[in-house]
């Protein structure tokens, strides 16, 4: 790899300790897929947040890290794995709660900011077409480079870390625009019009992907919150961080020859093998992190009801804030539903606690089988807040 002289002294420790082994990390990934050499990103998003993923190992590496490190471009949080100012109405573990802070603390230390969201691009850190970034949460990620534009790889936890603190990331993989084309297309004949039936389509479009990125056609129109339950989906069932949307994404791609049809049936399927309970006891909504526009539409839909079991609207702090101010959070709280700022169900500690779950996202469905052993209900938002109701 080619090192400018900057990136030189910052790899023989001339910056301290944090920069050099953060160096080492992005110069290892670098030689390992190939890489030329590092390009400067504009914005990081880190993962590996909550204590539940971390562990003491983990903790102890983000300390180590934080004796001397800062970052030097904008860097934010993924979600932590809990609500980091109402963690004990969320049953949370006093001693886990402990553990929990410290990581965020280490993470403040070295500038981050504790945003704890797993959409970033709703909080400010929404980068340009054609940025490079290192980002790390995979439905984020996959966002990005789908919808917004910008060039990232799904960094882990170190990676991404080693990026804000050095402002650099190694260029291989989808900063290259030779990477970013599309590998065939998927030919979808079904009405999807909201943001489950379009998680349903990643569903099926991710297992047939494999690890390439398709070109989606049949599509006519898509909004925000479409398009983040597709990225969310498409790559938790086994496709690249990148898909292309005929007329609706910005990306350019060759049109290339396989072509397969997702149909009616394959949508049906899809949500058929996401079900299988006959009932929840929890609910959760906004995985990813809810929008301004969701948590309006959840305030009307539980005006006037009181719900009858634990239903969280994941969401990200400052949207809550918005919220606030609009009158929404009032409406939702008032109903007996929690408002699970920072945090989310896949990466909270609920193992053990429900053995149910009903949600709107076919990421979270993955997620609460493959983590918590949940059974699941996958269901509409508008279905999941009846079922929270008793309706």
């Amino acid at each position: 790899m080619e090192l400018t002289e900057e990136q030189k002294d910052m790899l023989e420790g001339k910056n301290g300790n944090a920069v050099k082994k953060s160096m080492s990390i992005l110069v290892a990934l670098g030689e390992i897929y190939g890489a030329k050499g590092l390009i400067p990103v504009t914005s990081v998003q880190i993962s590996g947040v909550s204590y539940d993923n971390l562990g003491d190992a983990g903790l102890e590496f983000l300390d180590e890290m934080a004796k001397d490190g800062k970052i030097r471009v904008k860097t934010t949080l993924n979600p932590a794995g809990m609500d980091m100012e109402n963690w004990e109405a969320l049953g949370i573990d006093p001693e886990f709660a402990r553990k929990q802070k410290l990581v965020i603390e280490a993470f403040e230390k070295m500038g981050v900011e504790a945003t704890c969201t797993c959409t970033p691009y709703f909080i400010g850190n929404k980068p340009d077409f054609g940025d490079h970034i290192a980002w790390g949460e995979s439905s984020a990620v996959t966002y990005a480079n789908s919808v917004l534009g910008a060039k990232t790889n799904k960094e882990g936890g170190p990676s991404s870390i080693a990026s804000a603190l050095t402002g650099f990331t190694a260029e291989y993989g989808l900063h290259l625009d030779e990477n970013r084309q599309a590998h065939f297309v998927a030919e979808v004949k079904a009405k999807v019009d909201n943001p489950m039936l379009f998680g349903a389509l990643g569903n099926v479009i991710g297992r047939i992907a494999k690890g390439r990125i398709p070109l989606i056609t049949g599509i006519k129109k898509a909004t925000t919150e479409d398009l983040k339950g597709l990225s969310a989906s498409i790559v938790t069932y086994g496709g690249a961080p990148m898909f292309h949307i005929e007329g609706i994404t910005p990306n350019k791609t060759s049109v290339p020859e396989e072509r397969v049809v997702v149909d009616k049936e394959d949508i049906d399927n899809a949500v058929k093998g996401m079900n299988d309970a006959e009932d929840a006891e929890f609910i959760f909504i906004g995985c990813p992190h809810c929008s301004i526009e969701e948590l309006k539409k959840i305030s009307e839909l539980l005006d006037g009801k009181i719900v009858k079991k634990e239903l969280w609207i994941g969401v990200a702090r400052p949207i809550k804030k918005i919220a606030d101010k609009r009158g929404y959070s009032k409406i939702i709280e008032v109903s007996g539903a929690k408002l699970a700022c920072d945090t989310c169900h896949v990466v909270a500690p609920l193992k053990g606690r429900f053995h149910s779950i009903a949600t709107n996202s076919a990421k979270g469905i993955f997620y609460g089988r493959g983590k918590n052993n949940f059974k699941t209900i996958f269901r509409t938002m508008e279905d999941c807040i009846k079922l929270a109701v008793g309706e």
